[in-house]
């Protein structure tokens, strides 16, 4: 018994991944086809500028990496953004930021399940949708159960067949629009968006405000990125391997998203209401309206694939994070600051996020998004000001231009490029997200003993 309990408590992460496996993993999280899911919405926020939401969203998420890949450098640890903001901002601050931060990955799991879920109810509309949920659900949390490398080879195929399956609706859309046709027939010299013209980045009805709107739904739509901070201590040479490639999975990412929503807003110019049934569920009726149905069965039997692969990878994050709280002392140590000796998981965690991915069935994908958004933003938020407290604040460096453009210049414009779209943040998602965070205060209260203490760290980094 000893003997297993020494065991037990010797067991942790392993260093098995690289930079290649880092990105797929990134990119399956992402998950590139996600832009027909969100394309109705963003289009109608945006008032038909999808490419250039994008190209905003692109920005805050890249100025943001770059602060991302700074605290790595100082702190390689899974605890993402909550270890950033404890060690360099406060310990109850990074409490907080942790807590908030549960409904960007907490919640990512269930919106793939959802997205799968509806997939799979138009290919099979007879069968009840718990059977689905029941289903994804259980395979999502036994993949995650094998351990990061098996996660990043079973995304490896996945991702390539996503790219080539943008590929092809990309050069499908190309084609008839050089043959002069977009979604609502001959497209006339008087139409606003023409083939190669620069309207659907800017014209007439451009608003900033519409396009911050867009930008902070897009946001959802990068979330895998700052989710590989959670695999720092799964991953080779840390330090130099994680800052490059979270850089390049959102750049990658976002070139992407840009060319081909470039070609989808000059196929569907006009309302999104007058193509699509459910602006917030586009992705099968925009398959059927540029490929024909044979092209749309099967794009959306893999579509379901691609966001199991998502899922899979947001689990891998959630649970990681879970365990530097639980390792930390803040959340139940036993249970989720737990490691399987077999595995080296965090299995307890594992097996606790597919538990509240189970409520899919309960839940609609406009809410869930809209507080993941909130999860989200208050990481960015907070790991960009962790740069400036720990570097510029801390540490005294500042007397540098060099210094002074790494740890204030580039961080504060993430942190600026982040509030402007707090400024445009969804009605809902601030509404539930301050829930939320009231009852994380409370909690904080509780384990603080009436804040008379810090909360508890895991003293791992040196603090000079």
């Amino acid at each position: 018994m000893t003997n297993i309990s020494g065991t037990q408590s010797a067991a942790k992460l392993q260093k098995t991944l690289g930079l290649w496996h880092i990105i797929i993993i990134g990119l399956a999280y992402i998950q590139p086809m996600t832009l027909f899911d969100t394309f109705g919405l963003v289009s109608e926020e945006s008032h038909f500028h999808v490419p250039t939401s994008y190209i905003f969203a692109l920005v805050a998420i890249l100025l943001t990496s770059l602060s991302y890949g700074h605290m790595i450098r100082r702190y390689p640890s899974s605890g993402s953004a909550y270890t950033y903001a404890q060690k360099s901002i406060h310990p109850n601050v990074g409490f907080m930021v942790g807590w908030s931060s549960w409904l960007d990955y907490l919640l990512s799991p269930m919106v793939n399940i959802i997205l799968a879920v509806i997939y799979l109810e138009a290919l099979f509309p007879d069968v009840n949708h718990w059977i689905w949920v029941v289903v994804l659900t259980a395979f999502m949390t036994g993949v995650n159960l094998r351990g990061a490398r098996f996660v990043a080879n079973f995304n490896s195929m996945i991702v390539l067949v996503q790219l080539v399956v943008i590929g092809v609706f990309t050069w499908m859309m190309y084609t008839k629009l050089q043959a002069g046709f977009n979604a609502d027939g001959p497209i006339t010299a008087e139409q606003r968006y023409q083939l190669w013209s620069l309207e659907p980045f800017w014209n007439e009805l451009t608003s900033v405000g519409a396009l911050i709107t867009g930008a902070t739904l897009l946001c959802f739509s990068f979330t895998g990125f700052d989710s590989l901070s959670s695999l720092a201590e799964e991953t080779k040479d840390t330090e130099k391997t994680l800052p490059k490639a979270m850089f390049l999975t959102a750049l990658i990412a976002g070139v992407i998203f840009i060319v081909s929503t470039y070609f989808m807003q000059i196929f569907f110019p006009n309302e999104p209401g007058s193509y699509f049934k459910n602006i917030a569920e586009t992705q099968p009726e925009i398959l059927l309206l540029v490929g024909g149905s044979l092209f749309q069965s099967y794009v959306l039997a893999f579509a379901i694939v691609t966001v199991m692969a998502s899922g899979i990878s947001a689990h891998a994050g959630v649970s990681r994070l879970m365990y530097v709280m639980g390792r930390d002392g803040v959340i139940n140590k036993k249970i989720f600051g737990h490691i399987s000796p077999r595995s080296y998981t965090p299995s307890y965690n594992i097996l606790i996020v597919g538990a509240v991915a189970l409520t899919a069935g309960f839940m609609n994908l406009d809410f869930v998004i809209s507080l993941i958004s909130f999860g989200a933003l208050t990481a960015f938020s907070f790991v960009n000001l962790s740069v400036i407290s720990r570097y510029a604040l801390r540490d005294g460096r500042t007397k540098g231009f060099k210094d002074l453009l790494n740890f204030v210049i580039v961080p504060l414009c993430g942190f600026i490029a982040v509030f402007a779209l707090w400024l445009e943040v969804d009605e809902t998602s601030l509404k539930y997200g301050l829930w939320w965070a009231m009852f994380g205060v409370l909690y904080l209260g509780y384990k603080t003993k009436g804040f008379k203490h810090p909360a508890p760290q895991h003293n791992e980094f040196d603090d000079r």
